[in-house]
């Protein structure tokens, strides 16, 4: 079962709630491809796949165009942000007064398939947000067929992509966008996986990216030989990130959104790599112009867990009585909750063209955080790399950026928040104006 990270909306819809979507959706924007497949128990784990994305769209109206944070709770019974809301909530507004945009900076996404409208849709995006205009580079990597918005992983893919890059435009909206659609769709396992590495490990030869987000995970388990300890079908397939390390190119992927187990030993990949900064969620509560009304909490499905695969990295060291002998994950966590998806523009579909606000899940707070990677290159005027052992030895420091989050859980079998790093939300979130100047080491 194909698994990109768009996410099933845990929310419970009441018939009020559904009589509130009948108001506020667009005629002809009901799911086309009928009710999704269900998917495996092993496979819903940590992901869910594109195809169930049309599953959700009965929950997930389309607007003719955005509306205020609290007349989403009137309408949908949960909140929509914007990307102003986030310039405030965190506190990026003194990062771009400097000039520190992005400028200079390359993005990479990586998505299979992509999505034939995504530079109209972000120009749409930007004009509605009043953000400049930027060209998406499309690398087409491999046999790419022809986008067809009948099929339900095509559609599924595309929408993954509308996040992937209206979100990290809307963080670093002066970064260039590389946009890599794979010919292969990513599946559970090692299908799909070696046309990304392939193209992750040319660019970072070429030169041609600083940071990587990755919206995309599969269980370590799926692949051939977990259960026998024989790990060789994973870590044969990490030269891209090889390549990325060698180069000083950054490398996000989400945590997942099954919100992980305690007590199981057995990761998202990429995100359990210790080569990959993983990125887990928060639920943020915002009123209409970005205040926070109060601190964010822990987002219920973010993703956590213990790599079976490798072992603590050294600079996990300073929370080894947290995670014990194994890679933990996630690292840091950003807007994750469909209680609070950002607002998003698309038309790749015609029965479903316009702007949703739906359950973003980790797929949102992956680029988000390379977006604010992308932001302290700029500072730093050079690439910083993997910055995983950056932000561990800020841990634990005042004014350092990293936000502590202190409520919240991720489901019964998960991890709770609180004081210090955790597996809930890492080592936080993040004021990005303070840790964009620490990890340039602007202080």
């Amino acid at each position: 079962m194909v698994t990109s990270l768009r996410r099933r909306a845990l929310l419970t819809t009441t018939a009020a709630a559904l009589s509130a979507l009948a108001l506020a959706v667009l005629p002809g924007s009901g799911a086309p491809g009928g009710t999704a497949p269900a998917a495996s128990a092993a496979s819903t784990r940590t992901v869910r796949s594109p195809q169930s994305v049309l599953g959700q769209q009965a929950l997930n109206p389309v607007f003719s165009s955005p509306v205020s944070t609290s007349e989403c709770r009137k309408q949908i019974h949960r909140g929509c942000y914007s990307p102003l809301q986030y310039e405030r909530a965190y506190d990026l507004s003194p990062l771009y007064a400097e000039g520190i945009t992005g400028r200079g900076r390359t993005i990479v996404i990586t998505d299979s398939f992509g999505s034939p409208t995504i530079q109209h849709d972000l120009e749409v995006f930007d004009k509605q947000w009043g953000l400049p205009d930027t060209q998406v580079d499309v690398l087409k990597w491999g046999d790419v067929p022809a986008f067809d918005p009948t099929d339900a992983d095509m559609n599924g893919w595309a929408d993954e992509t509308t996040l992937d890059v209206e979100a990290a435009h809307a963080v670093a909206p002066g970064a260039r966008i590389v946009l890599v659609e794979t010919g292969v769709s990513e599946t559970e396992g090692p299908v799909g996986i070696p046309e990304m590495q392939s193209a992750i490990n040319h660019l970072a030869k070429e030169g041609k990216g600083d940071v990587v987000s990755m919206s995309w995970a599969t269980s370590e388990a799926r692949f051939p030989g977990f259960d026998l300890g024989d790990h060789t079908s994973l870590t044969t397939l990490r030269y891209g990130f090889q390549a990325a390390a060698r180069y000083g190119v950054t490398l996000t992927a989400s945590s997942g959104d099954g919100g992980g187990h305690a007590g199981r030993v057995d990761a998202a990949w990429p995100a359990g790599d210790p080569l990959v900064t993983a990125v887990g969620g928060t639920e943020l509560y915002l009123d209409d112009t970005g205040n926070r009304l109060k601190p964010d909490a822990a987002w219920s499905g973010s993703g956590g867990d213990h790599s079976k695969v490798f072992s603590r990295p050294a600079y996990q060291n300073p929370v080894a009585s947290v995670v014990g002998p194994h890679r933990g994950t996630p690292d840091i966590s950003m807007a994750a909750s469909p209680d609070g998806a950002l607002w998003l523009y698309s038309s790749y579909d015609p029965t479903r063209t316009g702007w949703t606000a739906g359950g973003n899940g980790t797929s949102e707070s992956s680029p988000l955080f390379a977006a604010v990677v992308a932001l302290a290159d700029q500072l730093a005027g050079h690439r910083l790399g993997q910055v995983d052992g950056l932000l561990y030895r800020l841990y634990g420091h005042p004014g350092t950026g990293l936000v502590d989050v202190t409520t919240g859980s991720t489901g019964a079998g998960g991890f709770t928040a609180g004081p210090g790093y955790d597996q809930a939300t890492g080592l936080g979130t993040v004021d990005a104006t303070k840790l964009v100047h620490a990890l340039a080491g602007r202080r």
